[in-house]
């Protein structure tokens, strides 16, 4: 028991601080699928004001989780966002750590000692 206790407490050290914030996990969730993805389509699938996704989009441009990519579409600015190599491998590492907390728990739904 006290060895699954200390494996739980491990995978909570591991999560990645930046990524526990809802708005930031799905941006990169949704940028994980793809190539890349408009600033206004990162909006409407968040439901995210543009102050907040350019904030939270900020924030992970600044740790290197994202690379952005500036053009114009018939006169308009447009925004592209990528994750990154670093963004792909921090995002893996914190679902791993997510998934090992789920399966923790459900040991002990099930009656187990962890």
């Amino acid at each position: 028991m006290a060895r699954e206790l200390e494996q739980t407490a491990r995978e909570l050290q591991r999560l990645d601080q930046l990524l526990q914030h809802r708005a930031r996990l799905g941006i990169c969730v949704l940028l994980a699928g793809v190539d890349r993805m408009s600033f206004s389509r990162l909006k409407e699938l968040l439901r995210l004001t543009d102050g907040n996704l350019g904030a939270q989009l900020r924030k992970l441009e600044d740790a290197g989780y994202l690379s952005v990519h500036k053009a114009f579409i018939e006169r308009r600015p447009v925004s592209w966002y990528a994750l990154t190599e670093q963004g792909t491998h921090a995002l893996g590492v914190h679902l791993a750590g997510m998934e090992m907390l789920v399966k923790s728990v459900e040991r002990g739904a099930r009656g187990g000692d962890g």
